[in-house]
């Protein structure tokens, strides 16, 4: 993906603040973006918190979104392609209490790739799992607090040429 991570993180402010403010309430922030990998990062800070002190579930969720979805933005944009996209549907499992900075990862880029080329191949929108999971670095190393699997729908068409 052709997108630095400073332009990245300057899309998902204005996309957040102008379509979906409570997004931006949240202040992610994109740490790792590549071909296959999203990985963004939460602040555990009273917007995030539940009142045991931990990351609220609500926020969790939204964290999840971005990972499972970020990179669509980025790779219909880097093919000029139109991607219009939505979750049809979330499973998640909350494992251990989050208590620090969390950070979503989603490895599924290739997936994604796939859903764009189906789509754009046969006019149809494609529906597929796409699955993100949620540590607490400083706290627990790798150990994953929850996992989240999301079905991504979508339908890309290529742009209009002028």
């Amino acid at each position: 993906m052709a997108t630095s991570l400073r332009k990245a993180n300057w899309f998902l402010k204005l996309f957040a603040w102008r379509y979906i403010p409570l997004i931006g309430f949240c202040s992610p922030k994109i740490v790792r973006m590549d071909e296959k990998t999203v990985e963004i990062t939460m602040p555990h800070k009273w917007r995030t918190k539940n009142h045991l002190g931990s990351i609220y579930f609500g926020a969790l969720a939204i964290g999840a979104d971005l990972a499972g979805a970020f990179s669509v933005f980025s790779k219909a944009k880097d093919r000029g392609v139109n991607a219009n996209f939505a979750f049809k549907d979330v499973n998640g499992q909350f494992l251990k209490r989050p208590e620090g900075t969390v950070h979503f990862t989603s490895h599924d880029g290739d997936i994604i790739d796939q859903m764009i080329d189906e789509s754009l191949a046969t006019g149809e929108r494609i529906n597929k799992p796409v699955s993100v999971v949620v540590t607490c670095p400083s706290k627990h190393g790798d150990e994953a607090m929850a996992t989240f699997t999301l079905t991504l729908s979508i339908k890309a068409k290529a742009k209009k040429t002028k």
